[in-house]
């Protein structure tokens, strides 16, 4: 399983320690990841995706899921959260 964020794209980066001395070591920067389960309303059940806390803020900031789907940009999300766009995509276009 990737250190990737499925809504952000948020990945694992790379730098270095730098130490009192000024020594630089190579290092690396993951991402905080957790395994949540959000509710998608034009659906009705329940997601589970492995998401950044970043994006959890986000996707809160939003109004829940669904808005932060039609606001994200196709690039950012994975293959799963891309498809499950298309069906809430999908399920709006019917319910109007």
């Amino acid at each position: 399983m990737s250190r990737r964020c499925e809504l952000s794209g948020k990945a694992v980066m790379s730098g270095n320690n730098v130490s009192h001395a000024n020594r630089k070591t190579r290092r690396r920067f993951l991402p905080n990841l957790c395994q949540v389960t959000l509710i998608s309303d034009v659906l009705g059940r329940q997601v589970s995706l492995r998401i950044s806390a970043h994006a959890l803020r986000s996707v809160e900031h939003n109004g829940g899921l669904d808005p932060f789907l039609m606001k994200a940009s196709d690039a950012q999300l994975s293959p799963r959260a891309l498809k499950l766009k298309r069906q809430v995509e999908k399920a709006q276009a019917v319910a109007a």
